[in-house]
């Protein structure tokens, strides 16, 4: 993308400054022959509260080495926090133009972050590189089907003693999903500044 067309957002996390590369308007990235074909709009391209609440959760945190995914990374501002925290770090989007933005802003932070492209529905890929001790997703459900994808995913990625983070704003669709999942996960709500209606959610597979 034209460098021209991007604007720089500073945003303070764990008391650094970091800085994010993101377009300057979103709408003008929209492809009508692509939203007619898979209802594609480039929600990666803003930076949203969900984000910002998951990356000042995790980047407090001293990770260690974790094995860290993020899924659904657009801008991957929790996986940059992740990465400084000392988490191994993959962010991940199905859409490559997410996946091209997260790798230029772990650059530009010097976060040692790697990026893939991946669909929730062909999810071989990260099945693969895992098990994961972390999975971090922010604003992920503002679809029921993507909790329907998600769902059966989760636990597939996690290793046995793994934990989800997931930062959501309060959508009925997120609710439908937390509802469903609290079969197959203890779920613990962690309030948020930044999303004062919903939070960030920390699930644990039952035991």
């Amino acid at each position: 993308m034209d460098p021209v067309t991007l604007v720089e957002e500073v945003v303070p996390v764990a008391g650094r400054d970091l800085r994010l590369l993101r377009p300057r308007d979103a709408e003008a990235l929209l492809d009508e022959e692509a939203f007619e074909h898979e209802e594609y709009l480039p929600y990666w391209a803003e930076l949203w509260p969900s984000a910002l609440a998951l990356a000042r959760t995790v980047g407090v945190r001293a990770l260690r080495g974790a094995a860290t995914l993020e899924l659904g990374c657009g801008l991957a501002l929790p996986a940059i926090a992740a990465a400084l925290a000392g988490g191994r770090v993959l962010a991940s989007d199905w859409s490559p133009d997410a996946v091209a933005h997260a790798a230029r802003n772990a650059a530009l932070n010097e976060a040692p972050v790697e990026t893939l492209v991946c669909s929730w529905t062909a999810p071989e890929p990260l099945v693969a590189r895992g098990p994961w001790a972390l999975v971090l997703a922010s604003d992920v459900l503002y679809e029921a089907r993507n909790g329907e994808a998600l769902l059966p995913l989760l636990p597939r990625l996690l290793s046995p003693r793994g934990e989800v983070w997931l930062a959501d704003p309060g959508r009925a669709s997120a609710g439908r999903f937390l509802a469903d999942a609290a079969e197959t996960f203890e779920i613990v709500r962690r309030a948020a500044p930044e999303v004062p209606q919903g939070g960030v959610y920390r699930m644990r597979l039952r035991r």
